[in-house]
């Protein structure tokens, strides 16, 4: 069953901003997430995430000169947990309508204050039974490699035959990146099983 992990706090429809119900723990950055728009599940990769003040501008400080670990900050502070919060961006890569999955953008974007869930094994192998979502992080900009990389590691995970995953992966990426080959090779050093 999948977890609920946060809210969405800002939304687009290529991507969204949830904020996390417990501080420092975001999804692992690569990893498959889903939310709503009404009757329509939307699929996301967790593409960044940051902890900050809840206060725009005003940064947190040291606090630990004299402590012995960092959990006795929290200790002595525990107004922080209050303070702080933990937010991931997640580029949409797909949308569930009924029984039909789509490899492409939904209609509209998630509601805000949607929860957020880490997708689980089955909806993760579901999900990937087509590629089609890899050509949109391909476009993703940035850090589109390491994204490509790190979902696919994600999802390679939950597969019974990685490997096979993997090497149908690598083929279309190749496809995908045709000339160039220096960003394949980049990409495929980093799936590797």
């Amino acid at each position: 069953m999948s977890s609920k992990i946060g809210e969405v706090i800002q939304a687009s429809t290529g991507e969204f901003t949830a904020q996390c119900y417990e501080l420092h723990r975001p999804p692992p950055f690569g990893s498959l997430v889903k939310t709503r728009e009404g009757e329509v599940e939307i699929y996301g990769v967790v593409s960044r995430a940051e902890t900050t003040s809840i206060e725009p501008g005003r940064r947190p400080i040291a606090r630990g000169r004299e402590e012995k670990e960092e959990e006795d900050i929290y200790r002595a502070s525990p107004q922080l947990e209050k303070l702080l919060r933990t937010d991931f961006d997640a580029l949409v890569v797909g949308h569930r309508e009924g029984e039909k999955l789509h490899h492409y953008l939904p209609p509209r974007p998630a509601r805000i204050h949607s929860f957020v869930y880490l997708c689980d094994r089955e909806e993760a192998v579901q999900f990937s039974q087509s590629l089609d979502f890899l050509s949109i992080l391909v476009g993703a900009g940035g850090q589109a490699d390491e994204l490509i990389a790190a979902s696919l590691r994600h999802v390679a995970a939950e597969q019974q035959e990685p490997r096979d995953f993997l090497t149908r992966a690598g083929k279309e990426l190749a496809v995908l990146l045709g000339g160039e080959t220096n960003r394949l090779n980049t990409i495929l050093r980093r799936i590797k099983w």
